[in-house]
């Protein structure tokens, strides 16, 4: 059969060694697959399959180093993993019985029993007999932390095969984020990262295992493995199965493009994955184990999972180009056969010698590296352009507008918002007459329609306080480079935020007291459980403002993914959505508001309004605040293209994310309903939610329609006559030598 496509340039940094255990661990996982029913007589699979798939081999090249018995163990969960995505397949995705499959899943958990003295129940297939063995043989050694985790991800990696039954269904292939998000989960790759903890020897601290750093780690090597996948398996996969769900679809779908096209694009966004891995390992992990104070012996252990997962990349590619399972026709041609072993130069200035096909990396993944830190800021673009942006909901108004407009410049002077904090330069970022047109009381009216007046103040109190976070940090800690005071700044904010209701320090600026303020009005009838939700939400948002000072310090343009990811805890979405599911009380289970549809619901909301604001303060934060923050920009960046062509990607994104969020409301949210029994109490709330989440959207279109902070004249206006205003454009000095006083410049501006 011709291929589809011929397979791109691989970024393949890493060297694919071979364990020398290979022989034992396929002659043992032959052996244990018949003991387990999956082969003669199972109806999928029969002992050539299993020899021409060889899963010992990709375990043996992605565990490299692993004694026999340990390889011998993974190669059995491996064989475990495909049998049930073949056993799935054949039973349950081509005769589309939902149902059935929903029945067959919601049995498996109970075969992972987190106290090991818990009875299993009696298997009655292959997959479950399977998953039995294997957990009974695995998890003695590692923490209960570890175990929870690594059930989690294998009650994910089996429950999402649900997503991908009802897309076939609905014969609907999702928009590249949703894919991205839901392929981690039905991929497995996050399963396999567990495996490497185990594997390796290298448990990851349970005190650093849901740090952005360790999450970023995991996640990025799951996109990387999955991608890579998906360009292997598209002819099987799409042209037999009848997939909907591979990246080269996708991409070529929602870009309208060619097959090869979309092939480059998914290779482009691998790399991309690949180079955010080493960003990440390289830069974040050092400050995250001075934070947490870890121990030698722990970090040494993070930096060996973490080089267990680059091993896993390069194996994992290398069994792709040798498994029968794919598609790989050709793609040993320019090698010998065998990984690549023998000696290569070394060191700084080697690099040039591994461009090219057969080497690690290539031309184009070295011109996105380039490109990612080359951005020159301030650079002028002119007013940004609007589409007609899609928006099927109707905003509705408070009747308390008007007076929410003046109740909440009364609580900003009284907070000092819009003073000079003292003793810290360029930090008057807002005065009156800023505040009121920035209008964030219209933003709450939109958004809470049916709020008290109490409510309302108390609503624009926290738009006011985020905006002006965002404003503030990086003018004081962006453009001086003061990553450390933005550190120091962001742990003294939970102090503010008691559970127990305990004193809090004496606040030392206007950010401190103003979330002081806010924290005790709102927080003081909230039960604990729900001040330490609210308090989370507040945390990440604040957190991911040091995230945007790394980048800036770096003039890194972020990666795609970790762009849309992280946008939504800048934007401050969870924080708000979190104030709305708070007001619902305790009538919806938790697990509910976890489950995948609802959080496919707000992550799509989340992308589309983050989105759109980056649609209208492209100007405001490319040419006058220097930033490197900006949807646009990141597309620009990643296809190498102009603003136009970048403007249409992001609205047919936000399109789609909205159409995803219907589709979510129409279709995955009664099924939820009925998947989890719920009464109609708990329905009437999640449809309550649903309106708030439809207001949430619209609010926030009307208010960046009605508000004056992107448009260029309200760019240009100084922020009170007292305080000199840097001249426009004209007369910046430009030129060698000269990035100094831009920076002096940007910092007098940026509180536009």
């Amino acid at each position: 059969m011709t291929q589809p496509f011929e397979l791109p340039d691989f970024y393949t940094p890493y060297p694919a060694r071979l364990n020398p255990h290979l022989r034992e661990a396929r002659e043992h996982s032959t052996r244990w697959a018949r003991e387990m029913g999956m082969l003669e007589g199972s109806g999928i699979w029969e002992e050539r399959d299993l020899e021409a798939h060889d899963y010992a081999l990709l375990c043996a090249y992605t565990h490299p180093d692993a004694s026999g018995p340990d390889l011998s163990l993974v190669t059995d969960w491996y064989v475990w993993v495909f049998f049930f995505d073949d056993h799935f397949l054949e039973t349950f995705k081509r005769s589309q019985d939902r149902e059935g499959g929903k029945d067959y899943l919601d049995r498996l958990p109970a075969f992972m029993p987190l106290d090991l003295d818990t009875g299993v129940p009696e298997p009655t297939n292959p997959v479950e007999a399977g998953l039995a063995d294997l957990w009974a043989r695995t998890v003695p050694g590692m923490s209960a932390e570890w175990r929870a985790r690594f059930a989690l991800s294998t009650e994910n990696l089996l429950n999402e095969s649900l997503w991908e039954l009802s897309n076939i269904n609905a014969h609907r292939i999702p928009n590249p984020v949703e894919y991205i998000e839901m392929r981690r989960k039905v991929g497995g790759a996050p399963w396999s990262a567990g495996l490497v903890e185990y594997v390796a020897g290298a448990e990851v601290p349970a005190s650093i295992a849901a740090s952005r750093p360790m999450c970023v780690l995991r996640d990025a090597f799951s996109d990387g493995v999955h991608l890579r996948n998906d360009l292997f398996s598209y002819q099987r996969e799409v042209e037999d199965e009848g997939e909907n769900s591979n990246g080269v679809l996708v991409l070529e779908t929602f870009l309208d493009c060619t097959t090869q096209e979309a092939a480059e694009a998914v290779n482009d966004l691998l790399t991309s994955r690949i180079q955010q891995f080493e960003n990440t390992a390289l830069t974040e992990l050092a400050p995250l184990f001075a934070d947490e104070g870890l121990d030698p012996h722990s970090c040494a252990q993070v930096l060996a999972y973490v080089k267990g997962l680059q091993d896993w990349q390069a194996g994992g590619h290398e069994w792709h180009m040798r498994s029968s399972r794919y598609m790989n026709e050709g793609a040993l041609d320019d090698a010998d056969g065998e990984p690549h072993v023998l000696p290569r130069p070394t060191g700084l200035g080697s690099s040039a010698a591994y461009v090219g096909r057969g080497g690690p990396t290539t031309p184009r993944a070295e011109s996105a590296r380039a490109r990612s830190f080359t951005h020159v800021p301030f650079r002028h673009v002119g007013p940004s352009r609007l589409p007609d942006f899609f928006m099927p909901f109707t905003t509705r108004l408070s009747p308390h507008l008007e007076t929410a407009r003046q109740n909440v410049v009364e609580w900003a002077h009284r907070m000092g918002l819009l003073e000079p904090q003292p003793g810290v330069p360029h930090s008057h970022v807002w005065d009156e007459a800023r505040l009121r047109d920035i209008d964030l009381p219209l933003c709450a009216a939109g958004i809470h329609p049916d709020a008290s007046p109490d409510e309302l103040d108390l609503s624009s109190g926290w738009l006011a306080w985020g905006t002006y976070g965002d404003d503030y940090y990086p003018v004081v800690y962006g453009h001086p480079r003061d990553l450390a005071g933005a550190k120091a700044a962001t742990d003294r904010l939970p102090a503010f935020m008691p559970i127990e209701g305990s004193a809090t320090p004496v606040p030392a600026n206007a950010l401190e007291r103003g979330l002081a303020d806010l924290w005790a009005r709102t927080a003081g009838p909230m039960t604990v459980e729900n001040r330490r939700s609210l308090r989370s939400s507040i945390e990440d948002m604040t957190g991911s403002w040091l995230w945007e000072l790394a980048n800036q310090a770096q003039n890194r343009i972020p990666d795609p993914v970790d762009y849309v990811e992280m946008r939504r805890l800048t934007f401050g979405s969870d924080l708000t959505m979190s104030l709305c599911r708070l007001a619902h009380g305790q009538r919806v289970p938790e697990a509910v508001y976890r489950s995948g549809p609802v959080r496919s619901l707000e992550h799509a909301a989340s992308d589309y309004a983050a989105l759109l604001n980056d649609a209208f303060s492209y100007q405001k934060e490319i040419e006058y605040e220097g930033e490197v923050h900006n949807g646009i920009l990141v597309v620009q960046n990643f296809f190498d293209c102009d603003y136009a062509a970048a403007l249409t990607v992001v609205h047919d994104l936000m399109t789609s994310r909205m159409r995803e969020f219907q589709h979510v409301v129409a279709h995955e949210l009664p099924v939820l309903y009925d998947d989890f029994d719920l009464g109609p109490e708990a329905r009437e709330v999640l449809d309550g939610y649903v309106k708030d989440l439809e207001n949430w959207l619209s609010g926030i279109k009307t208010w960046h329609e009605g508000c004056r902070r992107y448009r260029e004249e309200d760019l240009q206006r100084p922020l009170q006559p007292s305080v000199p205003e840097p001249q426009r454009r004209i007369g910046i000095p430009s030129g060698l030598g000269t990035s100094a006083a831009r920076v002096f410049i940007a910092a007098g501006r940026r509180g536009a």
